[in-house]
């Protein structure tokens, strides 16, 4: 079973109480999404391998390491997930960006993809998908299929709010995949929208209602 990571850093807690005040604008909403998502894809790649190499300081040489970046796989899921790109490229420039263009009905609440477009994946590809909201789990589910279709294996999702119905649909559909969320709130309500959340997270970051 995939494991689920609530990283509650004092730093998390803080900016994440700011993007919940619904006063709170895009600009600002846009800054603390990439902050945060940095602070949680920190721990999120610890699973990422090193590999030993020879350094020489000032003194002497010395046994040093480095990771490969270039199996590196960062998925977003349009839109809200472009958001939280950046933050994870922050750390890892050489990764390469795959995006997948998934909205949820709004009467079915069912997941429909309307576009992807993956780098070429295999079994060494390391893969983080990013969506703010981890609500009913059916966009990350749907996404998570998509990328195990095109030969994904080893999938990380990183989210800033989950709900418990989402957790538990994901880890259902994908027991495998690890999940790391800022936060894990109380639940949903009648739409699907996460209680207490912080609202749409892609109209607030693009000012679209």
């Amino acid at each position: 079973m995939g494991k689920l990571v609530v990283v509650d850093h004092p730093l998390i807690k803080h900016k994440i109480t700011i993007m919940r005040d619904k006063k709170t604008g895009p600009k600002e909403f846009r800054e603390l999404l990439k902050e945060i998502t940095l602070l949680i894809a920190y721990e999120a790649t610890r699973k990422v391998p090193v590999y030993k190499k020879e350094v020489e300081t000032p003194l002497t040489t010395t046994a040093g390491y480095y990771f490969d970046d270039n199996n590196i796989v960062i998925v977003p899921i349009l839109r809200a997930g472009l958001g939280m790109a950046d933050g994870i490229l922050e750390l890892l420039p050489n990764a390469s960006v795959g995006h997948i263009g998934i909205y949820r009905d709004p009467e079915t609440l069912q997941a429909i993809e309307y576009y992807a477009k993956l780098p070429r994946l295999n079994e060494n590809s390391i893969i983080f998908v990013t969506d703010p909201m981890l609500a009913t789990g059916v966009s990350a589910i749907k996404a998570i299929d998509i990328i195990k279709q095109n030969g994904g294996k080893e999938i990380t999702l990183i989210s800033l709010i989950a709900a418990p119905e989402g957790v538990k649909a994901l880890q259902e559909a994908h027991p495998c995949v690890d999940i790391y969320t800022a936060a894990l709130d109380e639940r949903l309500n009648d739409h699907g929208y996460i209680i207490p959340g912080l609202g749409d997270a892609g109209d607030r970051l693009y000012r679209t209602k």
